[in-house]
């Protein structure tokens, strides 16, 4: 993006009326308001914040910065479904309840569960890939990173294999509802998407109340059975961060395996870096969840006055957290806009950070490196034959689409 339109956009900066040109690259945009207004006041009254501490001091005072979002969603989403789900999901909560559905759901994501789950993982990638070299002309959105989190989260949850085709639509919509900017056809949409999603669980929960799992690695048996402590979610709760589950683990990781790939084409010297170093897999996703953050926003609301980089905000206060222009400022990663996939120092937000740090992240993890490590072996060539296709939105940046060629 030119700096003059990257000048001009930051200048009358307003996440409810975005040009394109912000989607397509808004990093441009993003250094701008870092270095000139990096606690920007929005038309609204809102704040919008880039610089990394400021989100980390925002992270780690749960006490004064809210994640609960019943007074900003209600004038957003009315008493609707959309309403009931995103008020309800553990990362929209606070205490106590953000603190009973973690501790369940932390317990299936311990290191000793997720090494259990490598080899099934492997096996998953390794079909995948075959049938992207059966097919040789390939959506690798499509075909391959959405196949791999939508198999893995509903495994953990025992959806059948047959009910899972409808889960990557759902979750587009309700998490595309979550835009700072919605159309009356997106609100439709997510709200539909919730509804059909909650008469879907219903009777996934009744069967497994009938027939539990092993709530070793049953989540959902788990999330019904409640903690070891003796806490029990209740119906809606538990529907509710079964929803969330499902949509948050896919959404994120869709978008980390793809925006990998496509940062590897862009990068060629990175990709034959890697290609002749497997073994950098690991610090290669950590930077790409730095330099292509999966998850670009994150809001709080104050709960007191409160004072960021010297401006004073009251109780109340609507506070947007920029992750993807954190993860691009200088004062904490060296020369950020350059890719690095040897980067070790990378205490990257992608995953945030506080009592509300991503619960599934070390899972996301494991599925990007095996994903980009396992498809860079066998087809180490691949191209782009076609346009790719952003998602076209501000808080999640992936692909919908990216047309490849695996020979």
């Amino acid at each position: 993006m030119p700096e003059q339109e990257a000048q001009a956009i930051a200048a009358t900066f307003d996440l409810r009326r975005l040009p394109q040109a912000f989607y397509d690259d808004p990093y441009p945009i993003y250094r701008r308001l870092r270095e000139s207004e990096p606690v920007r006041r929005m038309p609204d009254g809102s704040y919008f914040l880039t610089r990394y501490q400021d989100l980390l001091a925002v992270y780690h005072d749960q006490a004064a910065f809210s994640s609960d979002k019943k007074k900003e969603f209600l004038p957003k989403y009315g008493d609707s479904p959309l309403y009931a789900h995103h008020t309800t999901s553990l990362v929209f909560s606070d205490p106590p309840l953000h603190t009973r559905v973690r501790r369940i759901i932390m317990g299936a994501l311990t290191p000793r569960h997720i090494h259990a789950m490598t080899p099934g993982l492997i096996a998953l990638v390794d079909r995948l890939l075959d049938r992207l070299g059966e097919k040789n002309d390939v959506d690798l959105i499509e075909d391959y990173a959405a196949q791999i989190p939508v198999e893995i989260i509903g495994n953990m949850l025992g959806v059948p294999l047959d009910q899972r085709e409808p889960l990557r639509d759902w979750s587009l919509a309700v998490l595309g509802a979550l835009e700072p900017a919605l159309t009356p056809e997106q609100m439709e949409r997510g709200n539909r998407s919730v509804s059909e999603m909650i008469a879907w669980l219903d009777g996934l929960i009744a069967d497994r109340r009938a027939r539990p799992g092993d709530p070793d690695v049953d989540v959902l048996t788990r999330l019904i059975q409640g903690g070891a402590d003796g806490a029990q979610l209740t119906p809606d709760e538990l529907m509710h961060n079964c929803i969330f589950l499902l949509n948050a683990g896919h959404e994120t990781t869709t978008n980390l395996i793809g925006n990998s790939l496509a940062i590897l084409e862009d990068y060629p010297e990175a990709r034959a870096k890697l290609v002749a170093e497997p073994s950098l897999t690991k610090t290669a996703i950590e930077e790409f969840l730095r330099f292509e953050s999966s998850n670009q926003l994150g809001n709080r609301i104050t709960t007191r006055e409160v004072e960021l980089g010297g401006v004073k905000m009251p109780a109340g206060t609507q506070i947007t957290l920029c992750i993807g222009a954190a993860n691009r400022d200088p004062a904490q990663f060296p020369d950020p806009e350059t890719l690095d996939i040897t980067r070790t120092q990378n205490r990257h937000l992608a995953f945030g950070a506080g009592p509300h740090q991503c619960s599934g992240m070390n899972l996301g993890r494991l599925e990007g490196k095996v994903a980009v490590e396992r498809l860079l072996a066998r087809f180490p060539n691949y191209s782009f034959t076609g346009p790719r296709v952003r998602g076209g939105r501000a808080r999640f940046r992936g692909y919908l689409s990216l047309p490849a060629r695996m020979a």
